[in-house]
């Protein structure tokens, strides 16, 4: 596995720090994204879908629990699983119908679906560090260890 760790200065560098992740990833790919409420989760995450194409609104799926985006030559999803209540429910949304050769699953509290979600290939924890924000972002699979090597 290898990890790196930064630290992000505001809410701007977490965006650009998405935005540098967009240069480097591709589907099929999943991406887990834990850390507490605020940490920065969906800021990372809109600078991502924002850096891969997407030209408008990145809202978070926080009620809605996924939000796709078709972009050009992929499907990205993003999901925030923290309203889950059981893991199950995934099963009644067709969970299994989003992870294809042609997607990026971004995933916010991917423990609350645990069993029925497939291993993240990049494992991305924020942390509160005073004032500002930590990374760490590891790769668990070849993918995402080519992406963490990218990022050095």
């Amino acid at each position: 596995m290898t990890s790196i760790t930064k630290n992000l200065q505001d809410e701007q560098a977490t965006i650009e720090l998405g935005v540098t992740l967009s240069l480097w990833v591709s589907a099929p790919l999943v991406i887990y994204l834990t850390g507490d409420l605020g940490a920065g989760k969906t800021t990372l995450s809109r600078g991502l879908i924002q850096g891969l194409g997407h030209a408008g609104n990145v809202k978070s799926p926080t009620y809605t629990l996924v939000e796709p985006y078709e972009l050009k030559n992929m499907d990205v999803f993003h999901f925030d699983l923290y309203r889950l209540l059981d893991p199950e429910e995934l099963e009644y949304m067709g969970i299994r119908d989003y992870f294809t050769d042609k997607s990026i699953s971004i995933i916010e509290w991917p423990d609350r679906g645990h069993g029925l979600l497939p291993d993240a290939d990049l494992a991305i924890h924020l942390r509160y560090q005073g004032e500002q924000r930590q990374v760490e972002l590891s790769g668990l699979t070849p993918s995402g260890q080519l992406i963490v090597d990218k990022l050095k």
